[in-house]
């Protein structure tokens, strides 16, 4: 199973509720386990040039307006742009596939800030990881629906309405489903 790139959409019984409701963008998974960024959850009040500010990186009037999102329970006070795949820097940018990068380093900020950068971009602090053949396990238990990522979710469908698109994209009514599984 190869997860790279895919959306993990939570089903109704998530028993974590930091996960409730959640889409996940997978960057990256291996048999040594899986990194993923939420892509659903906006803070209430941070925006990119609140962060850019308390890094000490000067804005410009071409600075884009990014909320900020909760991207996961690991190391919440790291960040990480989840972008478009026409931005890369060498040696610290995860291409995840032919349509979406992943950088984490400073750079990303200061070309945002600059009006630069990914056509398309979303921050993230924190992330979400899983250890080896725990992602698999828990979408085994019903935790997870797997899916297709498209650009047009991720980036522009509005953070709290992702869950239920991204359910759609599968052809899953999110009134339909249920928090119990069974087996026949």
């Amino acid at each position: 199973m190869n997860l790279n790139g895919k959306l993990l959409i939570a089903m109704p019984g998530m028993g974590d509720p930091r996960f409730a409701k959640s889409v996940i963008f997978i960057c990256a998974h291996s048999k040594d386990g899986a990194l993923g960024l939420i892509v659903n959850k906006p803070t209430p009040d941070l925006q990119l040039g609140d962060l850019l500010e308390q890094l000490g990186i000067p804005t410009s009037n071409k600075t884009r307006d990014i909320r900020v999102h909760f991207g996961g329970p690991v190391e919440n006070g790291r960040g990480f742009v989840l972008h478009s795949a026409d931005y890369a820097m060498p040696d610290a940018t995860l291409s995840v596939d032919d349509q979406f990068g992943m950088t984490a380093t400073q750079d990303v900020l200061r070309a945002l800030a600059e009006g630069a950068g990914p056509r398309d971009a979303m921050l993230m602090l924190g992330y979400a990881g899983w250890e080896p053949g725990q992602l698999e396990n828990e979408i085994l238990a019903n935790g997870w629906l797997v899916a297709d990522a498209q650009p047009d979710l991720v980036f522009d469908t509005d953070g709290p309405a992702k869950w239920s698109a991204a359910l759609r994209t599968l052809g899953v009514e999110p009134m339909t489903l249920s928090a119990t599984a069974g087996r026949a």
